[in-house]
């Protein structure tokens, strides 16, 4: 089988998107129900009179913009390098998996002591797949 590491990229590309669509099915109605005019929401922070679903999603989806554009670069360089094996390939997946639960919660009951478990777990992924990638490189 030929390993690859766009179908985990692709789907946490996906998955983000996602959250975004989310983000303004919560916000747009919040916004209107507050009163909110669109360009009134154009300094950080003044959106914070919105209720926690709305607000959760914009968070989660500022979180998928940041330590995620990390794995992408990782993964893509793992690829590109033809070193793409089985276990690269498997947690990639794994990272995705815990980015997806760690959406869900943030969205949903927003329990930070849960959130911060699955940050720790995909940090930690993701450190191994670039501790990995880095003995294969200069090792």
């Amino acid at each position: 089988m030929n390993e690859t590491m766009i179908a985990p990229v692709m789907a946490l590309v996906g998955w983000s998107l996602l959250i975004w669509l989310w983000m303004y099915v919560q916000r747009i109605p919040a916004m209107q129900k507050a009163g909110i005019k669109p360009q009134d929401a154009r300094f950080p922070g003044s959106l914070n009179a919105l209720p926690d679903g709305a607000r959760q999603a914009a968070d989660n989806y500022n979180h998928l913009m940041e330590q995620p554009t990390i794995f992408y670069a990782a993964a893509l360089a793992i690829q590109v390098a033809g070193h793409a094996d089985g276990m690269a390939v498997h947690l990639a997946w794994v990272y995705v998996v815990a980015r997806v639960l760690h959406s869900l919660v943030q969205v949903s009951v927003n329990l930070v002591a849960v959130r911060f478990l699955l940050f720790l777990v995909s940090t930690g992924v993701l450190a191994a797949m670039v501790v990995r990638e880095l003995v294969k490189v200069f090792g």
